[in-house]
Formats: C-alpha cells, structure tokens, sequence
C-alpha cells in the first residue's frame, strides 16, 4: 500500500474511523479518537475500554501528522499491554509494521523498549515504562497511561512537556482517579486541557455490557466504588498511606506470592536461595483472609518477597501451611495477629516454634497504633519495597485514621472485595517483626566442666 493512500486512509480515519475498527468502538471511544485536541486529559472508568481507545487515537493521529508516539506506562507490564493493543490495531487496519524489542541505558537506567516501526508512514511507536530518564529518551507525541500510578510523575511530566515544544507536540493523559496528591489530579484543574470523563454508568448507557449493580455489591465499598467506577477525586486528607506514599514503594519486579518451593534446603544443609525473612501474619477465616507476607532486609531496606492468601481455609489447613514455611529455617522471626479467631493459632505456633520466632501480638489499641506507626515510617523514608498490585495498593490505602471525640486517632477500614485491611496488618506485623531485638544464634565455646558428676556439657 503506497503511503499516499494510508495517509488518506489515516486522515479519514481521524474524522470517522477506518470500516475494520469503527465496529469495535463504542461511542464514547470513538469521540476519544476524533478529538483533534492537542492537550487531552481522560477521566475514565477501570475496565471501560481507555486504553484500547487512546493507543488506538494516537495510532491515527500519529500517522495522520507523520510523527513518532511514545506509550509511557507505569510498569513494564502495562507498557507490553499498551504494545499488544496498538499491534491489534495495525493489523485489524492492514497496515504493515516491524516489530521490534530492545534494552536501552537512559542516564544510568535500564530498561526494555518496544517499538513498532511503520514505514508506509515513517514513524514510530515506541512503548516503555515510565521513568524522568526514559522520558526524555525520545521525542514524538506522548500518551501517559494511567498518569494517577506513575511513580515521580511531576519529573516525568517535566521531561515528557519539553519534548512536545517542537512539531506542535500533542499529549494526552488518561487515568483513574488515584486522590488528589498526584499530578492526574494537577493536569484535570489546568484549563488548558480539553477534558472527557466516562464513569461506569455513561459506559453502559454508550452500550457497555456490564452489570453496575452486581459490581456494586461486588466491591462492597463506597470509597473505592466512587473512585475505580464514578471517576471522583476521593480526598486522602484521611488516608493513613495515600497512594503517592504507596506508589513510590512500589516495584513490578517483585513477585505478588512468596513460593513455597523456593525455601527448601540443598543437600548439604545449606538454603538455596534467599536472605533471612521477617514475617507478618493477619489471621482471618470465613469473611477475612489470612495474609502471611515475607520481607528480605538489606540494611534499612525492607524488600517484599511474596505474599500467600488463605481464603476461607480451615485453622489445621492454615496451621500446617504456615508451619511448612516456619520449618524451612528461612524466617528469622514471625509476628502474628493473636486477636480473636488468631488466638489459638498463635499459641499453638508458639508452642511448637518458640515465642522468640512466632511472637503472638495481640491486636491492642496501643499495639496496633505502635505497629502502624512503624510501617507508615517505612513508606514515608522510602524504606520498604511491595509489589505493583492494584489489590495491595487499595487495601494499604483503605485504613483511615479518624479522630475521636475524646481526641485519640483511631484507625479504622472498610470490608472490601474479601478484604479487610488485611495486607496492611501482615505488612505492619513483618515491619514489627523486623524491628524487635534479634540476632545470630551463637555457640560459645567453654571448657570442659566437671559439676555434679557431669562433664562437657556446653552452656
């Protein structure tokens, strides 16, 4: 196909979609990829199509104006995501590409590119994980995908703007609202921005086919419901880790769940792989789940090895699970919820472990305002490290700290999709159990002593 065609081609496209694609969006996708706009900010709902249509928007316009588009994601994952999205379309629009995936160095950071190259058109695309350095690696229009979770947004915003100075830049933003302590936030008050909002219930009335009424009752939470689905801007005066704190702790490179297998011992005694773990464990049965979640320590430095979720599973089932990972002599010290339910699981882990490996904690006022106190400290100095999970984030940002009328702070959450803060008590009982008085166990070496008719006995 000569390029003079698919330049028509692209060119009506913009007004009113190529006859391959036009089926597949409904209407509010196709007022995103007609927008002629040069500064587009998208406010929509999860799950409602936003990045099939924005990849899909800067595909047409890119090739309409001739000029490369950068896909900056918050994680690599999501950028191989926004990749596979625009290849689909190429391929529904029969447009020729060469794809292509490269490491590249940016001022010192690594990190893997992905590119698909469009001769007809000579211009790129180029998708890749947010980050200031990776912003300034290229030039071209910009599409910020899911903006709320870009760790140091206002940098990368900073680098992303200077880039769109020459050539009439074009940029859009598009996210769900994450708060208002982040630049998504910032960019939807600037006037400067043509803006759209698509909350779950415009979404169905354009033809969307769910059910808002059973994903209501589903998420069980009004916080999180006007926030993921009605697109609001929920204030975090109230939050006691808001999700920039949250955000800025996180790595998509750690694993979500702490495998079992990986803490068994060579044959010569010796742990495969591995430093010494601190654990928490928040014990839940029927409406809760028991969260037991590991973290390596490198200095000051808490790093989340995994977690493992238990839902709705018998005491013995829990017991002989987390036995199995005390016995692998990987966990230097354990902290587990004693509240309730957790009682007899404790006692019964403490019995069998020791109360120096298993510490029972009962769930105090006074304890758990001391152990959320510590963790908070670790997201605020930057110090502990949880993996790129939407789960995690929401339910570390659930618990909200209120004041009572006698003038105490009292933390408190709401009972959500299975979950009642119940990462967040796990993480703060492994923080807890990283801080308490530890060290090697030592054999000190004595002489020989003769005492009441016993000899060689070490002390």
């Amino acid at each position: 196909m000569k390029a003079t065609g698919n330049r028509q081609q692209a060119t009506a496209g913009t007004q009113g979609l190529s006859t391959a694609l036009a089926g597949l969006l409904l209407p509010y996708q196709k007022r995103m990829v007609q927008c002629e706009e040069r500064f587009c900010i998208w406010r929509w709902s999860r799950q409602v199509g936003k990045s099939f249509g924005a990849s899909l928007r800067r595909i047409m316009r890119g090739m309409a104006r001739r000029r490369n588009q950068i896909f900056l994601s918050a994680g690599m994952r999501q950028s191989r995501e926004l990749m596979d999205k625009a290849r689909t379309h190429l391929k529904a629009m029969q447009i020729a590409f060469e794809s292509s995936e490269y490491d590249e160095v940016f001022e010192g950071f690594e990190c893997r590119v992905l590119e698909a190259k469009i001769p007809a058109f000579g211009m790129r695309i180029i998708a890749l994980p947010a980050n200031p350095n990776t912003a300034r690696g290229f030039t071209g229009d910009v599409l910020l995908d899911e903006f709320a979770l870009h760790a140091h947004d206002r940098e990368i915003f900073a680098a992303v703007y200077a880039s769109l100075t020459r050539g009439n830049g074009e940029l859009d933003v598009c996210s769900t609202p994450k708060g208002r302590q982040n630049w998504f936030y910032k960019l939807w008050t600037n006037d400067a921005y043509a803006k759209d909002t698509v909350t779950i219930y415009d979404a169905i009335a354009d033809g969307l086919d769910v059910d808002a009424d059973q994903l209501r009752a589903g998420i069980a939470d009004d916080e999180l419901w006007r926030q993921e689905y009605l697109c609001e801007f929920v204030d975090e005066a109230t939050a006691f880790l808001t999700y920039e704190m949250i955000m800025a702790c996180e790595d998509e490179k750690l694993p979500l769940e702490l495998a079992l297998q990986q803490q068994q011992a060579t044959g010569n005694g010796q742990w495969a792989i591995g430093e010494d773990l601190f654990v928490g464990i928040d014990v839940g049965r029927k409406r809760d789940l028991t969260v037991i979640w590991g973290f390596e320590q490198i200095g000051s430095m808490l790093i989340s090895a995994g977690m493992i979720e238990l839902n709705a599973m018998p005491f013995r089932g829990q017991y002989e699970i987390i036995s199995k990972l005390l016995e692998s002599g990987r966990v230097r010290r354990a902290c587990i919820d004693a509240t309730g339910l957790g009682m007899q699981l404790a006692e019964e882990l403490g019995e069998r472990f020791g109360t120096y490996k298993v510490e029972p904690c009962p769930f105090t006022p006074k304890l758990k305002d001391e152990i959320a106190g510590k963790l908070r400290v670790k997201f605020m100095d930057q110090n502990i490290r949880i993996p790129a999970s939407d789960a995690v984030r929401n339910d570390l940002h659930s618990v909200a700290k209120t004041v009572t009328a006698a003038g105490n702070v009292r933390l408190s959450a709401p009972r959500e999709e299975g979950s009642h803060a119940d990462r967040f008590w796990a993480a703060a009982l492994a923080v807890h159990a990283a801080s308490g008085d530890r060290g090697p166990i030592e054999e000190i070496p004595t002489p020989d002593l003769v005492t009441a008719g016993l000899r060689g006995r070490a002390w």
